[in-house]
């Protein structure tokens, strides 16, 4: 069984939290507008990390109200330091390098792992297999990028594959006509897409109840990133955090 851990989701667009329905940014609902102080709130009941994205980034409109945002929550969270991955339109070895440099535990890198998967090799080699952990983002099995808006013809688990064998060794896997509607995780193909690439998987998309994030955990996944659940409380947060090992 692998180690397992809850990663609740700080979206962030020009500088608020946010979770966008099916990835797509007109369905957008706003949750608070100071991430620092939600950020604490999960680092006070249970969390050991955070899953932060720069939503800005990823649909290519850059805003350095994201990056301020960040670093008002590493700084809300110095006293009691939680580790952050953070992904989001991360696409040159400077931008990993700057991120990193921020005080971010780990990247987490998408469109650049389809595109210039030489890139993504070379960032292991600079960084570590520990600092940089690959998103797949798919829709019936198809990888897509660009903030979920460009289909790409390759399948997740060719990807996953391919991502193996240059040294990656833990991926993120959203199956996207899930997130941000709470039908519970695609369990199935993300257990599949785990046993056949041999790489540690974090469940993403789809979480509503504790009992879909215990099933992830029974499933032998390594971990689940949970946003909307978490917002509007379909979830008991020290139950699920107390689910952590």
């Amino acid at each position: 069984m692998r180690k397992f851990t809850v990663y609740p989701a700080i979206d962030l667009m020009n500088g608020n939290v946010v979770r966008l329905k099916q990835g797509d940014p007109s369905q957008k609902t706003i949750y608070s507008s100071e991430p620092e102080k939600m950020a604490k709130k999960w680092l006070d009941v249970g969390a050991k990390w955070l899953h932060v994205v720069n939503l800005d980034g990823a649909f290519d409109d850059e805003d350095n109200k994201n990056i301020k945002a960040i670093k008002r929550i590493l700084l809300e969270t110095k006293d009691n330091p939680i580790n952050i991955q953070m992904g989001g339109g991360l696409r040159s070895l400077e931008m990993i390098k700057q991120t990193l440099d921020l005080g971010i535990h780990r990247v987490i890198l998408g469109t650049i792992a389809v595109e210039k998967l030489d890139m993504v090799e070379i960032a292991i080699q600079e960084f570590g297999h520990e600092k940089i952990i690959i998103g797949i983002d798919a829709r019936d099995g198809v990888v897509r990028t660009h903030g979920w808006t460009v289909d790409q013809p390759l399948d997740a688990l060719t990807l996953s594959q391919n991502l193996r064998r240059i040294g990656v060794k833990t991926i993120i896997y959203t199956d996207i006509s899930r997130d941000g509607v709470g039908g519970g995780v695609n369990l199935n193909s993300t257990v599949e897409l785990a046993q056949k690439s041999g790489l540690d998987v974090i469940a993403s998309g789809g979480i509503y109840s504790n009992e879909d994030v215990l099933a992830v955990k029974k499933a032998g996944l390594s971990g689940v990133i949970i946003g909307r659940a978490l917002y509007e409380q379909s979830i008991d947060p020290h139950t699920i955090f107390n689910l952590q090992e």
